[in-house]
Protein backbone atom coordinates (compact mmCIF):
# COMPACT_ATOMS: atom_id res chain seq x y z
CA UNK A 1 0.00 0.00 0.00
CA UNK A 2 2.78 2.36 0.77
CA UNK A 3 4.64 1.75 -2.67
CA UNK A 4 1.67 2.61 -4.26
CA UNK A 5 0.47 5.40 -2.32
CA UNK A 6 4.54 7.08 -2.93
CA UNK A 7 3.73 6.18 -6.83
CA UNK A 8 0.11 8.76 -6.37
CA UNK A 9 1.87 11.37 -4.60
CA UNK A 10 5.56 12.01 -6.15
CA UNK A 11 5.94 12.72 -9.68
CA UNK A 12 8.37 10.73 -11.07
CA UNK A 13 7.72 7.82 -9.08
CA UNK A 14 5.34 5.20 -11.24
CA UNK A 15 4.60 1.53 -10.16
CA UNK A 16 2.61 -0.19 -13.10
CA UNK A 17 0.21 -2.59 -11.04
CA UNK A 18 -0.87 -3.89 -7.86
CA UNK A 19 1.34 -6.88 -8.37
CA UNK A 20 4.51 -4.39 -9.41
CA UNK A 21 3.84 -3.14 -5.86
CA UNK A 22 4.09 -6.49 -4.08
CA UNK A 23 6.77 -7.52 -5.75
CA UNK A 24 8.80 -4.41 -5.40
CA UNK A 25 7.66 -4.49 -1.33
CA UNK A 26 9.26 -8.29 -0.87
CA UNK A 27 12.45 -7.35 -3.26
CA UNK A 28 12.38 -3.97 -0.55
CA UNK A 29 12.27 -5.76 2.24
CA UNK A 30 15.19 -8.05 0.93
CA UNK A 31 17.08 -5.14 0.10
CA UNK A 32 16.44 -3.13 3.56
CA UNK A 33 17.81 -6.48 5.28
CA UNK A 34 20.84 -7.44 3.50
CA UNK A 35 22.38 -4.62 1.60
CA UNK A 36 21.16 -1.25 3.63
CA UNK A 37 23.25 -2.14 6.51
CA UNK A 38 26.44 -2.63 4.87
CA UNK A 39 25.90 1.06 2.71
CA UNK A 40 24.68 2.31 5.54
CA UNK A 41 28.12 1.60 7.63
CA UNK A 42 30.25 2.32 4.49
CA UNK A 43 28.12 5.84 4.44
CA UNK A 44 27.98 6.40 8.15
CA UNK A 45 30.65 9.05 8.24
CA UNK A 46 29.02 11.27 5.39
CA UNK A 47 26.03 9.92 7.39
CA UNK A 48 27.24 11.66 10.68
CA UNK A 49 28.91 15.11 8.93
CA UNK A 50 25.61 16.27 7.54
CA UNK A 51 23.51 15.15 10.93
CA UNK A 52 21.67 12.54 9.29
CA UNK A 53 20.90 13.79 6.03
CA UNK A 54 22.64 11.54 3.95
CA UNK A 55 20.45 8.56 4.74
CA UNK A 56 18.02 9.75 2.37
CA UNK A 57 20.55 9.42 0.18
CA UNK A 58 20.91 5.83 1.12
CA UNK A 59 16.99 4.84 0.96
CA UNK A 60 17.17 6.87 -2.46
CA UNK A 61 20.01 4.26 -3.80
CA UNK A 62 17.95 1.71 -1.83
CA UNK A 63 15.21 2.17 -3.96
CA UNK A 64 17.02 2.50 -7.14
CA UNK A 65 18.21 -0.90 -6.72
CA UNK A 66 15.06 -2.14 -6.01
CA UNK A 67 13.35 -0.56 -9.42
CA UNK A 68 16.59 -2.36 -11.21
CA UNK A 69 15.83 -5.79 -10.09
CA UNK A 70 11.79 -5.03 -10.88
CA UNK A 71 10.21 -4.46 -14.12
CA UNK A 72 7.15 -1.87 -13.21
CA UNK A 73 8.92 0.04 -11.00
CA UNK A 74 10.50 3.29 -12.49
CA UNK A 75 12.35 6.28 -10.67
CA UNK A 76 12.68 9.27 -13.23
CA UNK A 77 16.26 10.66 -11.06
CA UNK A 78 17.77 11.36 -7.87
CA UNK A 79 15.00 13.97 -6.81
CA UNK A 80 11.87 11.55 -7.60
CA UNK A 81 14.28 8.77 -5.26
CA UNK A 82 14.93 10.96 -2.27
CA UNK A 83 11.16 12.51 -2.06
CA UNK A 84 9.95 8.54 -2.76
CA UNK A 85 12.28 7.12 0.30
CA UNK A 86 10.73 10.11 2.62
CA UNK A 87 7.05 9.83 2.12
CA UNK A 88 7.62 6.06 1.45
CA UNK A 89 9.14 6.47 5.35
CA UNK A 90 6.68 8.46 6.45
CA UNK A 91 3.66 6.80 4.75
CA UNK A 92 5.02 3.01 6.39
CA UNK A 93 5.40 4.76 9.75
CA UNK A 94 1.79 6.20 9.91
CA UNK A 95 0.40 2.14 8.31
CA UNK A 96 2.95 0.94 10.89
CA UNK A 97 1.18 3.17 14.11
CA UNK A 98 -2.42 2.50 12.95
CA UNK A 99 -1.76 -1.28 12.71
CA UNK A 100 -0.55 -1.81 15.82
CA UNK A 101 -3.25 0.11 17.76
CA UNK A 102 -5.70 -1.96 15.85
CA UNK A 103 -4.14 -4.80 17.21
CA UNK A 104 -4.23 -3.65 20.79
Amino acid sequence: MALLATAYIVPGFHVATFTTALLAAIVLGVVNTFIKPILSFLTAPLTLITLGLFSFVVNALVLFIVSAVVKGLTIDGWIPAILGAIVLSVISTILNTILKDLGK
